[in-house]
């Protein structure tokens, strides 16, 4: 290693594309102001397609004033939480810009999410008022008396829909569970209705750039959920730095798949507020699996598809790949988990455009790293280089201060404007993860020559066996390569020798048989012998979050029961 490579030298910066400056003069615009913006330029624009459904910029931003008087009427005012339980349809937009309009607070919520994971995101933010989907309504009724919330709001997925599915859904959506009956309930309001009896209202509340925009709560994988605190120029910064590194983009020009949950940061900056900011369209896909992807890109013709790996891999693996030209795509973004080579490979072949794997967290309302599109190499297995305005190093796993020397392991930690401002009642948690700006990441890395990362693993997922650091990833990237293998997930299990070692789970593709020898032997040359699995279960499915991150620790916690049940 050469000793004129440092982190401060930022030797990623040559891996730039022409076009991508190291450092912007960011506009103070609030995320409301780009909406505006964008009425302004494209009016006419589509801004968002749902099922063909089209609502330009024009509809979008008089939807959106309607809204910020009628939660005006309700008595939503600066700084309260509005919470929203929704899928990717119109109102969930809709819904968010009234709510930064206004100045409050919100609060997006996971439709899956049980009452308990939910009572506590309800009482932990304090929201006041909740918008929600008829199939949701009743459980929430029922749901608020343990909550502060007070009015309740429910669109249907049948509200905004083309001639002739808006005559066709009534007469089918129940039966198949799309729709559902909602009884009348004190403070219990319909969308659609709302709408239409609200005229629009110019109002827009004055605002400052470290306000609070929004509570993201963190996926609740490693303990209770947490409430992210994003400020309205976390958010500002953090879009127009992904502006910033697609320049080959063309404002009002292009449209996006909007399929990762807005519910989740990840979707909420990529696939909404990105798109939006530069006037494009979004293509809403409520159910992102590989038919209803492969249809939307078949029909609509997207240009652009931030995505995650699970959504790839059921594209790669649907028949109808065959049939769908996917060549209107100019750009793919991939994040959240590590993408299979093979799975990279066979779709970029196939659409002929380029998928570029990055990296973020929630509490970098996401992104941090991005695999260059046009400028240096996209190194397989790399999260990428910083972005605009964002500092990264690796520092020692055990103080957490000391620089790592380039190409050694230690904990990731990253500085810019789009990290949070800390955890919402949580000074504790925002100490631990926040020093001097720098974030901890949380994530076991290293930096190479080039200035590209590499995510190792999480430091909570490291396995210890016989004295030896074991990476799960190591083993899950390995067994990947497998060509029988479609997923592959490793925990460290209880050793009576080495105090830990590796089991892995593994899905295999369809009409594929393996044994758990043969997938042990195949580690062999490959990895070390100490990170072998020790044993291999064969599952239909691995457990996964609402973003396609297969969740380690439930598989841990499905180890703990079973030996706590064999003690038995």
């Amino acid at each position: 290693m050469t000793n004129k490579v440092t982190y401060q030298s930022k030797p990623w910066l040559s891996s730039y594309e022409t076009g991508v400056p190291e450092y912007l003069d960011f506009e103070q615009l609030f995320i409301s102001d780009f909406l505006e913006r964008s009425v302004g330029r494209f009016p006419d624009n589509t801004a968002l397609n749902f099922q063909g459904y089209k609502v330009s910029y024009r509809e979008l931003d008089r939807m959106v004033r309607s809204m910020v008087a009628c939660l005006q009427g309700m008595g939503v005012k600066k700084g309260d939480s509005v919470a929203i339980l929704l899928p990717n349809v119109i109102p969930c937009v809709v819904a968010y810009y009234a709510i930064m309009r206004l100045g409050a607070v919100a609060v997006m919520n996971n439709p899956l999410y049980t009452d308990r994971e939910l009572t506590h995101q309800f009482n932990d933010s304090g929201a006041v008022l909740l918008i929600t989907l008829d199939l949701l309504a009743e459980r929430m009724v029922a749901l608020r008396s343990k909550t502060g919330i007070k009015k309740i709001i429910y669109t249907s997925i049948g509200d905004y829909l083309p001639f002739p599915k808006n005559l066709l859904f009534p007469l089918v959506a129940k039966r198949k569970k799309m729709a559902a009956s909602v009884s009348p309930a004190p403070d219990l309001y319909k969308w659609k209705a709302m709408i239409a009896s609200h005229a629009p209202s110019d109002f827009r509340e004055e605002l400052d750039w470290d306000d609070v925009a929004m509570y993201q709560y963190t996926g609740g994988t490693t303990g209770v959920s947490k409430g992210v605190m994003l400020t309205h120029r976390n958010l500002s910064c953090q879009a127009q730095q992904a502006t910033a590194w697609f320049p080959g983009l063309e404002e009002g020009a292009e449209s996006f798949v909007g399929a990762l949950p807005f519910f989740h940061i990840f979707g909420l900056t990529t696939a909404m507020n990105l798109p939006v900011s530069m006037g494009w369209g979004i293509v809403l896909v409520p159910k992102p699996q590989g038919p209803q992807l492969l249809e939307a890109i078949q029909k609509y013709r997207p240009t652009f598809a931030p995505l995650v790996p699970t959504m790839y891999i059921s594209m790669v693996h649907d028949p109808a790949i065959d049939k769908t030209d996917l060549s209107c795509l100019k750009g793919c973004f991939s994040g959240s988990a590590p993408l299979p080579v093979e799975v990279i490979r066979e779709f970029e072949k196939r659409s002929g455009s380029v998928i570029a794997e990055g990296f973020g967290m929630t509490e970098s309302s996401p992104v941090t790293h991005v695999n260059p599109f046009h400028g240096g190499p996209r190194k397989v297995g790399s999260i990428g280089v910083p972005i605009s305005n964002t500092e990264a190093r690796i520092v020692d796993l055990a103080g957490g201060v000391t620089e790592m020397p380039v190409g050694e392991v230690g904990e990731l930690v990253v500085r810019g404007p789009q990290v949070m401002k800390g955890y919402l009642n949580r000074e504790d948690a925002t100490a631990e993860t926040l020093c001097d700006g720098w974030l901890h990441t949380g994530d076991i890395a290293k930096m190479d020559e080039d200035g590209y990362f590499y995510i190792v693993d999480r430091k909570k997922d490291m396995i210890i066996s016989g004295g030896y650091n074991v990476y799960p990833r190591d083993i899950d990237e390995v067994l990947f390569e497998n060509p029988k293998v479609q997923e592959a997930c490793t925990i460290g299990i209880p050793h009576a020798h080495r105090g830990e070692a590796a089991k892995a789970f593994v899905v295999l593709k369809e009409g594929e048989t393996a044994t758990e020898k043969e997938l042990i032997d195949y580690c062999s040359g490959k990895l070390a012998k100490y990170k072998w699995p020790v044993a291999v279960s064969f599952r239909s499915d691995l457990p996964k979050s609402t973003v396609g991150k297969i969740l380690r620790k439930d598989l841990r916690d499905e180890e703990v029961a079973k030996e706590t049940e064999e003690e038995k």
